[in-house]
């Protein structure tokens, strides 16, 4: 592959992850208030439940799919083709979309969870972008490639929810209708702008024993690996609670709207956006992957335990300093499983990164739920300290993960 191949490819996936992620976002800042505010109806009030419970239900359902299809999309694209299995997926993803809006119009809770799973297990393929971005080393510098992709999927969750903020008017099953068509032009871009690549041959297996054998999880037989593993576990499970549930919060204590909900999300991942192109990979050669994300994770602690306490006026720049501290810690991660656990395979090391982060967020969603019904403060405050946790998980194992580098760059020759 030329540089010139290298950088038309990235940018391909760049603006892929742009429209995949758009499509996810739109409807963050439409379920709080369908479900809370809205009046009355067979899918918000299934058999006599909380609105709130199944808000959480809602919200969880989602990323159990999105687990189940992280554990085996990106190990099936190192086996298959990374392009073969975007297409599949991106496809049965927009029919989700399309499923999940023909269950509203029909009030019907258990067609609208059972699409939202659907849908979530084909967006597993968030790791396959990760992965392509990740293989471009040595044309585009890996830390570089990552943060741009990342920077990319933050355009979709600034984009995202402001489309489904300001399009709620038109009704939440548009919302989702939109979605869709996001995702078929995401489709259209991967048919027409990924190449394919030639595989190396692969020893032949049945596809249920190639799920078993080769998924995302037996990364974690490596011991080497389980200090960033619960590092990212009790990070995402916090940082899931602050994203899951600061809408029910604005709802309940400033009754925002969904376009108030929208306008917070955009502070939030415009620093993001901002941060992950231009810094990230410069932190990154300054400090190393380990001290950033520690000294991220101090800072998000601290930054979200503030929120719950906040004005009106407060929250915009709060969550734009927020959005920055997010942006560092999260490009660390899969960089850190890139550089020193990609020769295990990159689909299956980025599949892990996600699959920890869906079933992150399928707690906090189902035990959220029903704790936001007391408090939604109650909710972030416990995801604030569930991120105080996990930085100390990575200082306690910081000299062991010293160890751990040397001897794998001693191997790679550096």
């Amino acid at each position: 592959m030329t540089p010139a191949k290298a950088k038309l490819t990235l940018f391909s996936v760049m603006l892929i992850s742009v429209l995949g992620t758009a499509g996810i976002a739109l409807p963050y800042p439409v379920l709080a208030p369908y479900f809370i505010d809205y009046p009355a109806n067979d899918l918000t009030h299934f058999m006599g439940f909380h609105p709130k419970v199944l808000l959480g239900f809602s919200l969880a359902i989602y990323p159990l799919g999105l687990l189940i299809g992280s554990i085996f999309v990106g190990a099936l694209s190192d086996h298959y083709g990374r392009r073969k299995v975007l297409l599949l997926t991106l496809s049965g993803s927009a029919i989700g979309y399309f499923l999940t809006a023909l269950s509203v119009v029909h009030e019907s809770f258990i067609g609208f969870t059972l699409a939202r799973l659907v849908t979530g297990i084909c967006e597993g393929n968030i790791s396959i972008a990760r992965a392509i971005g990740a293989e471009l080393h040595p044309h585009i510098e890996r830390t570089k490639a990552i943060s741009l992709v990342y920077a990319a999927t933050y355009v979709g969750w600034l984009v995202g929810p402001l489309i489904g903020g300001f399009l709620m008017v038109y009704g939440v099953a548009n919302v989702f209708n939109i979605a869709a068509v996001g995702i078929l032009i995401a489709l259209a871009m991967v048919f027409f702008t990924i190449e394919r690549r030639q595989q190396r041959p692969k020893p032949e297996y049945r596809f249920w024993r190639l799920i078993k054998e080769n998924n995302s999880l037996t990364v974690l037989k490596h011991k080497e690996v389980l200090p960033v593993f619960w590092f990212y576990f009790l990070y995402s499970m916090g940082l899931n609670a602050f994203y899951d549930f600061y809408p029910v919060w604005f709802v309940d204590k400033l009754s925002f709207d969904s376009r108030g909900i929208a306008w917070a999300t955009v502070a939030l991942t415009a620093c993001m956006v901002v941060v992950s192109s231009f810094w990230v990979d410069k932190i990154n050669h300054k400090f190393g992957e380990v001290a950033s994300m520690i000294g991220g994770g101090i800072a998000l602690a601290l930054l979200i335990a503030i929120q719950p306490f906040s004005t009106a006026a407060m929250i915009y720049p709060l969550f734009f300093v927020i959005g920055g501290w997010i942006a560092i810690t999260n490009g660390m991660v899969p960089t850190y499983l890139s550089k020193y656990f990609g020769h295990l395979g990159q689909g299956k090391v980025m599949g892990l990164q996600t699959s920890i982060f869906c079933i992150t967020n399928v707690i906090i969603a189902v035990v959220g739920g029903p704790l936001s019904v007391i408090s939604s403060t109650l909710v972030i405050l416990i995801g604030a300290v569930l991120i105080a946790a996990s930085v100390l998980v990575m200082f306690i194992t910081r000299q062991q993960q010293a160890s751990m580098i040397s001897k794998v760059l001693a191997q790679q020759g550096h």
